[in-house]
């Protein structure tokens, strides 16, 4: 996972050349993004040596992010006001599978068609003469 790419964001503070890549003036790294999953690959991967799989062949076959219930809390402002202090979780889903080795297909005897006795029929009409 590449953590050199930077994304697209409209709450950076500054402007970033390698944002123009997304049609956008401002962006930042997704470093925390990629720690957290670094963090889920790792622990995947220590799930699967515990379960004797071989990590080398190991690859991911479906990776999924669903959104969390929002948690709720409150920030105390100036003049008595308090303002909402949210956080936005998501759930991250993520299978792995090991590859499996290519196995040839065995040939199959070919076995003759078999045919009805109308279309025996058709076929001796057609070749004995049909106009």
């Amino acid at each position: 996972m590449s953590v050199r790419r930077r994304g697209a964001s409209r709450s950076a503070s500054t402007r970033a050349a390698s944002a123009k890549e997304f049609k956008m003036s401002q962006g930042r790294w997704p470093v925390k993004s990629c720690k957290i999953v670094l963090g889920l690959l790792q622990n995947a991967e220590s799930n699967a040596e515990f379960k004797n799989l071989d990590t080398e062949n190991l690859y991911i076959q479906h990776i999924q992010v669903n959104v969390a219930q929002c948690g709720r809390r409150r920030t105390y402002r100036a003049h008595g006001r308090i303002g909402p202090y949210m956080n936005v979780p998501c759930h991250v889903e993520m299978i792995l599978a090991e590859k499996e080795e290519a196995v040839e297909k065995p040939e199959e005897d070919v076995k003759p068609k078999k045919f009805t006795r109308k279309q025996l029929a058709m076929r001796r009409l057609a070749v004995g003469g049909g106009q």
